[in-house]
């Protein structure tokens, strides 16, 4: 018998980020919760392209086509939300 691809995926360990169109905000708080420990090399060179080089770490990312595509790769990996407009993008990379 065949297992259920769908059992041990659910709940909120399990989640894709929601990434907000360009159109909506211009800039992007994404931040790492998920190890890249057991994902593919691809995934863990797409988060060292976003600037995320540790579980926990915080960047800020312009909202662009191109973070969007990164983002939609990992996005079981991280968690994104709107930015302040307080910082221009890209010049927080803030440990936590």
């Amino acid at each position: 018998m065949g297992r259920n691809p769908a059992v041990g995926r659910q709940g909120p360990r399990h989640h894709a980020a929601v990434i907000p169109s360009e159109d909506k905000v211009k800039a992007l708080e994404v931040k790492q919760i998920r190890s890249t420990i057991g994902h593919p090399e691809t995934m863990r060179r797409t988060l060292e392209a976003l600037g995320l080089h540790h579980h926990q770490q915080t960047v800020r990312v312009a909202n662009t086509a191109s973070a969007r595509g990164m983002l939609f790769k990992v996005r079981h990996l991280v968690d994104v939300k709107a930015a302040s407009t307080s910082a221009k993008a890209g010049t927080v990379n803030s440990k936590q």
